[in-house]
C-alpha cells in the first residue's frame, strides 16, 4: 500500500471521524447481537471493535509511541486476525466462543487506544500520520464488514428484526432499459497513480490491452435475476462452472442469499425494512461469482474483466459522488437505477469481474508484517469492483480491487454483464 502523507492538520480529526463511526454502527445492536458468530465468515461485531484497536496499539503505538503501555497484552491474541508475523491467534471461525473479553472492556480498550492516539497525533509526525492514514482505511473495511456481518447476524434470525428503521423512497414504476455502453479497444492504463492513499494490490500502474466490449449499462436487476431462476437456471449445468453447479446443488433455496419463499412469493430480508417483498426493479444483490457467471451465460452475456470495468470507469469519468448510494446515505440496500444516464458503476453493489485475484506486473509487495495485508491472498479469489451501499464514501476510487472465493455472497454483491463487440 503506497503510505501518503496527509494533511497533518486533519488526520486527528479524521481519526476521530472514523472511529466514532464503528462505535456508532454497533449502537442499535443488543450485547446478544455483537457476540454471536452464526457463520464461519462472520465476526462478531464486538471483534471487530476490538481488532480495528489493536491494528492502531500494535501497529502505531507500540513502535512509534516510547512509554505507551497496552491496555491487555492478553488481547493480542483475540483480535490478531491473520498476522503470522504477530503471533498466535484464536482461529477465526471461533470468534463467536468467547464470551469475554465483554463489550464493555472492548469499548474501554478503545477509549485506552483513542487517548493515546491523539496524544502521538498531536506531535504532527509524517511517517505516524501516514500509518494512521493507512489504519483509518483498514477500520473502514471493517466498518463495511460490520454491516455485512450485522445483517448475516439480523437476517437469519427467524424474528427476522430491523437493524434500524428508515423511510425509503417509493419503487420505481418500472426499471430503466437495460443497454449496452460501447467502449473501444486499444491500450488503457490500469492501476492507481498520483497523490492519495491506495492499497499495494492497486500498483503499479501498467498498460493492457483490450478488445472493443459492450458493457451493461445498470446492474442487473431482482426481476431480470428472477427470470433465471424461474427458467430452471439454477438446475442447467450448461450454465455453470462444474465447482459451480455443485455448490448450486446444495443450496437449500435457489435464489439470492436473504429471498425466502413465502406465500407463493419471494421475500428477502433488509436492514432497515426487516423481511419485505422483493423489488423487482432493485439490483440484485448477495449473489456469489459463481450465480453471476452463470446469469450472465444464461443472458448471452459475460462478466467484465476488472480491466474492461476499469476502463469503462475511467472512459465514462465516473467518480464516487457524495450523493451516491454510500454506508453514510443510510439506505444500507442497493437502489435502483435513477435514469438511463446512472450508470450504477460506483455503489451499490460490489461487481463481481472475470477476473482472478492476481498481482499486477511490478507488484510492490511491502515488507514485513503489513505486507501480510494483501498479498498473501492472491490465488483462488475474484476480483469485484464498485462499492458497495456499505462502502464508506471516502474508501473508494475507481482503482480499489476487492476480492472473495467465488462462493461468498454475504456482501453486498451483484452482477453488471458485458459482451464482445
Amino acid at each position: 500500500m503506497t503510505l501518503s502523507v496527509p494533511i497533518l492538520s486533519d488526520i486527528s480529526t479524521r481519526y476521530d471521524r472514523v472511529r466514532q463511526q464503528s462505535v456508532r454502527l454497533c449502537a442499535p445492536l443488543q450485547p446478544e447481537d455483537a457476540t454471536v458468530q452464526p457463520h464461519p465468515d462472520v465476526s462478531p461485531p464486538k471483534w471487530h471493535l476490538g481488532h480495528s484497536t489493536w491494528f492502531f496499539e500494535n501497529f502505531v503505538l507500540v513502535p512509534h509511541s516510547p512509554g505507551y503501555r497496552p491496555f491487555d497484552e492478553r488481547l493480542n491474541w483475540f483480535f490478531n486476525s491473520y498476522y503470522e508475523s504477530q503471533g498466535p491467534r484464536i482461529l477465526r471461525s471461533q470468534r463467536g466462543n468467547m464470551t469475554r473479553p465483554a463489550l464493555a472492556q472492548i469499548l474501554e480498550y478503545r477509549t485506552h487506544v483513542d487517548t493515546a492516539m491523539r496524544e502521538l497525533l498531536a506531535g504532527e509526525d509524517e511517517a505516524v500520520a501516514s500509518l494512521t492514514e493507512l489504519g483509518l482505511h483498514h477500520e473502514q473495511q471493517h466498518q463495511e464488514l460490520l454491516v455485512t456481518d450485522i445483517k448475516y447476524i439480523l437476517g437469519t434470525n427467524p424474528l427476522y428484526p430491523r437493524y434500524r428503521e428508515r423511510k425509503r423512497e417509493a419503487p420505481a414504476a418500472a426499471a430503466v432499459p437495460h443497454t449496452y455502453h460501447g467502449v473501444a479497444g486499444g491500450r488503457y492504463s490500469i492501476g492507481h497513480r498520483g497523490a492519495g492513499f491506495c492499497w499495494d494490490n492497486e500498483l503499479s500502474r501498467h498498460d493492457v490491452l483490450l478488445q472493443p466490449f459492450g458493457i451493461g449499462s445498470r446492474l442487473v436487476t431482482n426481476g431480470e435475476y428472477r427470470q433465471f431462476m424461474e427458467d430452471d437456471g439454477y438446475a442447467r449445468f450448461e450454465l455453470w462452472q462444474m465447482e459451480g453447479i455443485a455448490w448450486a446443488r446444495e443450496l437449500e433455496v435457489k435464489a439470492p442469499l436473504y429471498w425466502y419463499p413465502v406465500d407463493g412469493d419471494w421475500k428477502h430480508y433488509t436492514l432497515t425494512d426487516g423481511l419485505t417483498t422483493v423489488d423487482p426493479h432493485l439490483p440484485v444483490t448477495h449473489i456469489s461469482w459463481y450465480e453471476a457467471d452463470a446469469y450472465a451465460r444464461w443472458a448471452g452475456a459475460r462478466l467484465p474483466t476488472e480491466f474492461e470495468w476499469e476502463a469503462a470507469t475511467r472512459e465514462r469519468d465516473v467518480q464516487p459522488d457524495h450523493d451516491g448510494n454510500w454506508s453514510e446515505r443510510g439506505d444500507l440496500h442497493p437502489a435502483a437505477a435513477r435514469s438511463p444516464t446512472d450508470p450504477q458503476l460506483l455503489g451499490h453493489t460490489w461487481e463481481w469481474t472475470n477476473s482472478a485475484y492476481l498481482p499486477y506486473p511490478r507488484y510492490p509487495r511491502p515488507e514485513g508484517a503489513l505486507g501480510e495485508y494483501n498479498g498473501k491472498f492472491m490465488i483462488n479469489q475474484m476480483v469485484l469492483r464498485g462499492g458497495s451501499c456499505a462502502t464508506p464514501f471516502s474508501h473508494i476510487r475507481p482503482t480499489y480491487r476487492n476480492f472473495f472465493q467465488p462462493d461468498k455472497r454475504w456482501q453486498f454483491t451483484g452482477i453488471r454483464l458485458a459482451k464482445d463487440l
